[in-house]
């Protein structure tokens, strides 16, 4: 009866192992399963009938659990090969900048502390960010995908290839990456004051930001949107620009961020005005005719810059189910508040408040560049550099005012 059984559990063991997992080629990693599976039965006893039957299958079931343990532990280790190997080609495709640091899963795992919910950040759509304390004692931010996302995960290696790209002091600075783990991991710069968006429209820990350091925000913004369409190789639309995506560094000054959705502008699509594309961004910033046609060009980030402009100007958010059914989107609202020329009466009061003359028009002159960057017709909005200078002029006047009261 032994005997039957050693050969019945030899049988077994080659049916078991016989099939190749998906994620590899028939004969790949076979070399050390199959010495493992001959070993084991060369192992397994064979008695006279004498020993008792029970003790037997014991034996016999503890080393078949063991040897499928080890097979799970083997075809683990080269699934977690074959997913590292296919994340960097993805990284490396179609990339002419420099190549991110790699971080190991160990190092990032200690420096957030295995991701502890008390360095959580913030939490998005697709991913989750962190705040890690390195070996050297440098302060970053890790942005990993949501488990189970798969969309995400796409996003954050996307946004490594992307910044990998730029340089700029408006934009987010890219430190490293790691993609040993379950999920890729993305390590940039910490920049601690949270976004623009927390300060325009979260809990009051801050005071309110004047009217001259907003200026001083959209001017850098537009800035860095415009380096990414003009002056990046090749160039990069964002698609994604929000206040909640502009993040403040501790003097205040902003940097772009959260590239998951930008979209790298090809060789074969530069002689082209547009790049047919599935419509994506955030209600209440997407631009209609994007969305409609399915056509993005960088009048589409500048249709949503527009949208943070009127953000600037009201302290109102984009989307907002708390006022009346037809004002929840903004710029439905503000543009019949200023077909009606009444802008004045939905500026924030707390830069409106104590205004001179000469700042009161630079609030309209905004007012109006906003509306510009916001008109239905994508050809008929200005370019991100046009609005970039048009910004650094007013705020010209305006230093220029105050340093000629004091």
């Amino acid at each position: 009866m032994e005997l039957r059984l050693r050969y019945t559990l030899c049988a077994m063991l080659k049916i078991i192992s016989r099939q190749p997992s998906s994620s590899e080629s028939p004969r790949q990693g076979r070399g050390t399963e199959l010495m493992h599976r001959d070993t084991l039965c060369a192992t397994l006893p064979v008695y006279s009938g004498k020993f008792p039957t029970l003790a037997v299958i014991s034996v016999l079931l503890m080393l078949l659990g063991g040897f499928l343990v080890h097979r799970r532990y083997l075809i683990k280790r080269r699934s977690i090969k074959l997913l590292v190997k296919e994340r960097e080609e993805i990284l490396s495709a179609n990339t002419s900048g420099k190549s991110a640091k790699v971080f190991s899963g160990k190092e990032i795992k200690k420096s957030t502390n295995n991701f502890a919910k008390e360095n959580l950040l913030g939490s998005g759509g697709f991913g989750e960010v962190f705040k890690g304390t390195l070996d050297d004692g440098s302060i970053v931010a890790v942005k990993r995908a949501k488990p189970g996302n798969a969309k995400g995960t796409l996003q954050v290696l996307n946004e490594v290839r992307i910044l990998c790209q730029v340089n700029h002091r408006g934009l987010v600075r890219l430190l490293g990456c790691c993609v040993e783990l379950e999920l890729p991991l993305l390590i940039y710069e910490y920049v601690p004051n949270r976004t623009l968006f927390d300060h325009l429209h979260g809990v009051r820990e801050w005071a309110p930001l004047s009217w001259l350091r907003r200026l001083v925000i959209a001017q850098q913004t537009a800035d860095g949107l415009a380096y990414l369409h003009s002056s990046a190789v090749p160039p990069i639309y964002h698609r994604d620009v929000k206040s909640s995506n502009i993040l403040l560094d501790d003097k205040l000054d902003a940097k772009v961020s959260d590239f998951g959705l930008s979209r790298l502008v090809e060789l074969s699509e530069s002689e082209n005005t547009h790049i047919n594309t599935s419509a994506q961004g955030t209600l209440g910033y997407l631009d209609p005719e994007y969305y409609m046609n399915l056509q993005l060009t960088d009048r589409s980030d500048v249709y949503s810059f527009g949208v943070v402009l009127l953000e600037l100007l009201t302290s109102k958010k984009a989307i907002d189910f708390n006022r009346d059914e037809e004002n929840v989107n903004l710029v439905v609202y503000m543009k019949k508040i200023m077909d009606g020329e009444k802008l004045m009466d939905v500026i924030d009061p707390f830069i409106k408040q104590g205004a001179s003359r000469v700042e009161m028009e630079t609030i309209k002159a905004v007012g109006n560049l906003a509306a510009a960057c916001l008109d239905e017709r994508r050809q008929n909005r200005p370019s991100m550099k046009e609005v970039a200078d048009e910004l650094e002029y007013v705020i010209g006047i305006v230093t220029g005012h105050q340093a000629s009261k004091s």
